[in-house]
């Protein structure tokens, strides 16, 4: 069950995070508004103890590490994030539509940042394996490797994008069904307490 969850999250992970990339880049050329004013009042009473500083997160092992990081690779989630800094060059490419003349030279240096980007994306993988290495000790994760790493784990992640689209598809008709009975059932029940609903 856990596994199906992790391989159900790698293209929504992959949506969510190019969004908290581009939505941040985007609001940073809209011009900046007033900060808040501070509050004048003060937030703990005088004498008062102060919450406790929020514990350190533990050290990962360098093999516990590399483990997390193998389950990202082999799981398939590490692939959703392939489309995320072709999608911000994109968007970079749409704002500069107004001066054609950029194209040319825009389309080089995006492509001579090629490799700057991949160091960006392997970045984004070491952030996320130790996520796992925070959530999941190294017998844990050597299990999940291990699954990996058979051939049921190599046909699970081979067949994950087509799984994924035919349950996207299947939530689309049973959302569309399950609202319409809804619907259906909320209008006969309130038709018995003397109500007409659209």
């Amino acid at each position: 069950m856990v596994l199906r969850l992790a391989a159900l999250a790698g293209p929504f992970l992959a949506a969510l995070l190019s969004q908290a990339v581009l939505v941040p880049a985007a609001l940073a050329q809209q011009p900046s508004a007033k900060p808040p004013a501070a509050s004048a009042k003060p937030t703990a009473k005088p004498g008062a103890v102060p919450p406790p500083a929020p514990a350190p997160e533990p050290d990962v092992s360098p093999s516990h590490l590399a483990l997390a990081r193998e389950v990202m690779l082999s799981s398939g989630i590490a692939r959703s994030f392939d489309s995320i800094i072709p999608t911000m060059a994109e968007q970079i490419r749409k704002n500069a539509v107004t001066r054609p003349d950029l194209a040319k030279d825009l389309d080089e240096v995006l492509k001579g940042l090629d490799p700057e980007m991949e160091l960006q994306k392997q970045r984004l993988i070491t952030i996320a394996a130790r996520i796992y290495a925070k959530r999941l000790n190294e017998a844990e994760l050597k299990d999940i490797v291990a699954f990996f790493r058979s051939p049921a784990g190599k046909r699970y992640v081979e067949t994950q994008p087509q799984i994924l689209d035919d349950m996207v598809g299947a939530m689309q008709d049973w959302t569309q069904e399950v609202s319409e009975y809804i619907m259906v059932r909320t209008r006969a029940e309130m038709g018995k307490r003397g109500h007409q609903l659209q």
